[in-house]
């Protein structure tokens, strides 16, 4: 290779913007690179940077290059898929096997993660029969691949059979498995993998722990967080962001703390993600002095971290500071989405704000063309019968209810009826219980149903529901809380008395009422 194809070669390594490509690029031509498979391969590559690239420049070359390698095919897929172009991945995919060229264990798992990211199992199916043939399907980077792209479209059993096939194992495929099961809720079985595994690395324990917090399993995560300090296994980013979320949704302030304190000790720089789990786990534990803090000390803020900084102001009633916050984004060119409007239609629902609720319906279409969800619709319908608006309410659930599904529809009505309640509407209630019965046979419209019949006096009504409940044999879900001492979380049921303390519980509460008669 001559002085000046190697200066062009470096020229191509160093380019900073498409400008200098294409200044590279007229030198690949004049030193006779055109036809090198590597120059066209870092050409290619450096298209498929997202800020700096070009995918219609990158095509143009493609087009130009008569007998494209599969260096270059597998480039091209990869900017393409990077790029989330996922049939443009997929038609290059065509045309190389239409042109002859054979896919190695690099192409493959590209092809898979696009067709995961299109939950397409049917075409995953495809490249499966296709490795099959090859013999591919035993190479550990395809076998992987297929699992993820299984796990991702909710086969597991198809992943399952794939993981059984391998060979030779690795930590992901492990962890793959874990995550696939984890996602269809068999937490059961995600754990025998968890626990069969070989050798637990990070990301072993990483996704058994996400998988627990994903389906509401927040003790066993935090369980499992504390079996994973006795090891040497140093927890990540997505092992924190995990367990604080475990953290809010039990109270558990003091191992939120904790792990605050420890991120500060071990200076691990907080990440927005990591900032804003740390804020949405102190504004769900109660401590939103904390949160608003946290939120006003961060660099840096996305919508996320935005939309959990009003959910938290929402959640506590400071309507006011949620409203001028919603505001400031506003002011700082963060455009709100979907998840956004539902947070700011909690919080005038909590203060009654009807009015108000409804201009920023208004403004979510209008001003940020946001199609209004059922969460939407369901937050407004909340809004407007906590306001006493029943009859507006009603007239908005009749009104959309033919374009929802049953499931949306549902959790409609039961805003709507939980309000009836609350207000002791014991006729609108009566109707929106018809409507919801229709829907669903749960015993909870039936005990509230029965309550507000009890509420307004109607105590015959109230013992005709309760027999129908009994008929169809729907029991009432028992109450739960739990509480957080010393870093332990105990959880406490209606009517049950497996607590190990439970009989001094009892003396102590005893106590506390002999205290209060002889004090009254």
């Amino acid at each position: 290779m001559s002085s000046c194809s190697k200066r062009c070669l470096v020229l191509l390594e160093k380019c900073k913007n498409m400008k200098h490509l294409k200044q590279a690029h007229a030198q690949v031509f004049t030193t006779g690179l055109h036809t090198n498979t590597f120059a066209l391969s870092r050409l290619l590559a450096f298209c498929s940077h997202p800020n700096q690239g070009s995918l219609s420049y990158a095509r143009r070359v493609f087009q130009h290059i008569h007998h494209p390698t599969l260096c270059i095919c597998n480039t091209l897929i990869k900017t393409f898929l990077l790029n989330a172009k996922f049939y443009a991945t997929l038609h290059v995919f065509t045309k190389m096997l239409q042109s002859g060229l054979l896919p190695d264990n690099y192409t493959i798992p590209y092809v898979l993660k696009a067709c995961a990211a299109l939950q397409s199992c049917s075409l995953g199916q495809i490249v499966h029969g296709y490795s099959s043939k090859s013999g591919l399907v035993f190479d550990i980077f395809v076998g992987n691949s297929l699992m993820a792209m299984y796990s991702v479209c909710g086969d597991v059993v198809a992943a399952r059979h794939v993981f059984d096939e391998i060979p030779r194992l690795s930590a992901v495929s492990w962890s793959v498995m874990i995550s696939g099961y984890a996602k269809v809720g068999a937490v059961d079985s995600a754990r025998l993998f968890f626990d069969e595994a070989p050798e637990k690395d990070r990301a072993i324990w990483g996704a058994m722990i996400s998988g627990y917090v994903q389906n509401s399993c927040f003790k066993e995560g935090l369980y499992l967080f504390r079996l994973l300090q006795l090891t040497e296994v140093v927890p990540d980013e997505s092992i924190f962001v995990s367990i604080l979320s475990a953290c809010a949704h039990l109270g558990a302030l003091d191992i939120g703390i904790w792990i605050h304190r420890y991120l500060n000790r071990a200076t691990v720089p907080l990440s927005i993600r990591l900032s804003t789990s740390l804020l949405d786990m102190y504004a769900k534990c109660g401590n939103l002095d904390l949160a608003k803090r946290l939120f006003d000390m961060m660099p840096e803020r996305d919508i996320v971290c935005w939309n959990a900084m009003i959910s938290g102001m929402a959640m506590h009633g400071d309507v006011a500071s949620a409203l001028k916050l919603f505001s400031d984004m506003e002011k700082a060119r963060i455009k709100p989405d979907d998840i956004t409007f539902v947070a700011i239609f909690s919080a005038c629902s909590y203060s009654g704000m009807a009015y108000e609720g409804l201009q920023l319906l208004h403004k979510m279409g209008s001003a940020y063309k946001i199609e209004p969800k059922s969460e939407h619709y369901s937050c407004l319908v909340d809004l407007l019968s906590r306001a006493g608006l029943f009859e507006e309410a009603m007239a908005m659930v009749g009104r959309i209810s033919n374009s929802w599904n049953g499931t949306e529809e549902t959790l409609a009505w039961r805003a709507f009826l939980s309000a009836c309640c609350n207000h002791g509407e014991a006729q609108l209630a009566e109707r929106a219980a018809e409507r919801l019965l229709g829907l669903e046979n749960h015993s909870g419209v039936f005990v509230l149903l029965s309550n507000v019949y009890a509420a307004s006096g109607k105590h015959s009504d109230a013992i005709r529901v309760r027999d129908i409940m009994r008929n169809k044999g729907l029991d009432k879900v028992p109450g739960s809380s739990s509480v957080e001492i010393g870093g332990v979380v105990s959880e406490f049921v209606a009517g049950e008395e497996t607590d190990p303390m439970m009989k001094e519980i009892h003396s102590i509460l005893e106590k506390i009422h002999m205290q209060l008669d002889y004090n009254h």
